[in-house]
């Protein structure tokens, strides 16, 4: 497995936007978060583990596609919590969620019997795939988007200084459960693995350099450490509003550092994430880490 390499690169440009989908579901060892493997050649975190996601397209704030949502965008831009937005945008996120979760995890989010997008998802998906429209899929269908399946939960944006990658991104975090009757399949394209694991084992597969991370999974599983079950979590990220989180890394000696808010040394002083989720970590061993290690957080 070829380990991430630490980027020291300067980006100027602005960040796009993305949308990503932390997919989850109650396992028999309890909370499991679905990780997919992205292709080793990938442009963006090549070999790498990540929740599904991708940028957002045009597309995605098309009238046409927006006419296929179970909720107005007016009602969508305030439950992300982002004024800046204008209704549209902040829709065009939850579309962009809903569409890369079809084609990276064959999963989709509609409105329509459980059991009968069941049978159709895996064609569907593979469609999609393939360049079919999104919108024109669903209306296909006559199903709209499941909105409601997808709770806004956290924002990272990428610093201009990345930690692992040389592009940069404002990326939305969405919570959801898998839809009854449906199965997570990867596209064994740009997806070359999918693995269900709970967020301590996935930690512990990092630190063991089973599998390679970048800093928004490694915080973000350390965040659903905190939950019992996927009503838990869903309760949760649907009774506030979504954390901005913008890393700012800075040199300590020859460690690097990436702090988030409520870090002595980050520009806001308010923590956007709870107690005990550290609020730095380090390049230590090939890898980020917490300060004080994994061992407190799993051993």
């Amino acid at each position: 497995m070829r380990a991430m390499e630490l980027n020291h690169e300067t980006i100027d440009t602005p960040p796009l936007d993305a949308a990503s989908v932390v997919m989850l579901r109650d396992g028999a060892r309890g909370l499991e978060v679905l990780l997919l493997r992205r292709h080793a050649n990938s442009s963006v975190l090549g070999g790498a583990y990540v929740f599904p996601g991708g940028k957002v397209d045009a597309a995605d704030a098309s009238a046409d596609t927006l006419a296929l949502l179970d909720r107005a965008p007016t009602e969508l831009h305030a439950r992300l919590g982002e004024p800046a937005l204008t209704p549209a945008q902040a829709a065009a996120f939850y579309v962009a969620a809903a569409r890369e979760a079809a084609e990276e995890s064959g999963v989709l989010y509609l409105q329509v019997g459980a059991d009968e997008v069941a049978r159709h998802s895996a064609a569907t998906c593979a469609r999609l795939r393939a360049g079919e429209p999104f919108a024109a899929l669903l209306a296909e269908h006559g199903a709209l988007l499941d909105s409601d399946a997808l709770a806004p939960w956290s924002r990272w944006i990428t610093p201009r200084r990345p930690s692992v990658m040389n592009k940069r991104f404002d990326t939305r975090f969405f919570l959801a459960g898998v839809p009854p009757a449906q199965q997570a399949r990867h596209d064994d394209f740009e997806v070359t693995e999918a693995r269900w694991l709970t967020p301590r084992e996935a930690l512990r597969q990092y630190r063991e350099h089973q599998i390679d991370m970048a800093p928004p999974q490694i915080v973000s599983l350390l965040h659903l450490l905190h939950y019992r079950d996927l009503a838990h979590a869903m309760q949760d990220a649907r009774t506030r509003r979504p954390p901005l989180i913008e890393p700012e890394p800075i040199e300590q000696g020859d460690t690097r550092v990436l702090c988030y808010p409520g870090d002595a040394a980050h520009s806001v002083a308010a923590r956007a994430l709870p107690e005990p989720v550290p609020t730095r970590v380090v390049w230590r061993g090939k890898r980020f880490e917490p300060p004080q290690g994994f061992g407190p957080f799993l051993d």
